[in-house]
């Protein structure tokens, strides 16, 4: 029997439960961060050991300095924090993310593991239509046709598609050769540890923001998690990421 999300079972079919999402995930899984890192890093500068100090400080009180380091790119205090995320999302998105080598990954392994049959369907939100010419284009959303097109067409592909993978894994062929049919709208999970400042550079690339010094235009499924990871870390550090907002959203 097939089941998807919100569906019942169909009778006759396959003998596998595949389930269609459209959401990603992304959890703050441990932290070492506060803008008080900031603060006693940048200050060892003048004052060496006695910066110490500043790691018990209220960093209220040097709001003015994280601005002026963030102000004028003094970066390297903002790398003195850690963040890992666990982070559930298609596979085109995290070919995306690893882009980004400031961050340490770790992902779960179709070579070690049956892969699961849960696959990315765009939502009735995501803007389907791209105009415009390369570097200067909008999306704009699609018609209900086109919505309706691209749901059938991405489920009726992934079942093929996982179906392929089970019969080769029936017939003893190895994880790492049967996966080679599976689509890159698979989800996949990891493990993204990094510093403040390894976000901030992520945030500016990976959200569009209207206040954007430099404006960035990334795809919608990244941005999502973007946006999760950066609601997780302004709660952390709410003076560095005002300052980073303050500032066009530029990494230090």
């Amino acid at each position: 029997m097939r089941t998807t999300k919100g569906e019942h079972p169909v009778a006759g079919e396959d003998t596998f439960e595949i389930e269609f999402r459209s959401d990603v995930v992304v959890e703050l899984i441990k932290s070492a961060a506060s803008d008080a890192d900031v603060l006693w890093a940048a200050r060892v500068s003048t004052k060496g050991e006695n910066s110490l100090a500043e790691i018990e400080a209220d960093p209220e009180r040097s709001r003015g300095l994280i601005n002026y380091l963030m102000r004028d790119r003094h970066g390297t205090p903002f790398e003195h924090s850690t963040m890992t995320f666990y982070v559930k999302a298609p596979i085109f998105v995290f070919r995306e993310f690893m882009r980004h080598r400031t961050f340490s990954y770790n992902e779960e392994s179709g070579r070690y593991r049956k892969l699961d049959p849960v696959f990315y369907v765009p939502g009735p939100d995501r803007k389907l239509v791209q105009e415009g010419k390369p570097g200067k284009y909008v999306f704009v959303d699609g018609t209900p046709e086109q919505h309706k097109l691209v749901t059938e067409a991405t489920r009726e592909s992934y079942r093929q598609s996982y179906r392929a993978y089970l019969e080769m894994l029936e017939a003893g062929v190895a994880r790492e050769v049967a996966r080679t049919v599976l689509p890159v709208g698979l989800y996949s999970s990891m493990y993204v540890t990094g510093n403040a400042r390894a976000l901030m550079n992520f945030l500016s690339l990976r959200t569009k923001r209207e206040d954007s010094t430099f404006p960035s235009f990334p795809q919608r499924e990244i941005e999502m998690v973007a946006e999760r990871m950066e609601e997780e870390w302004a709660a952390l550090m709410p003076l560095t990421h005002a300052a980073f907002e303050a500032n066009g959203r530029v990494c230090p």
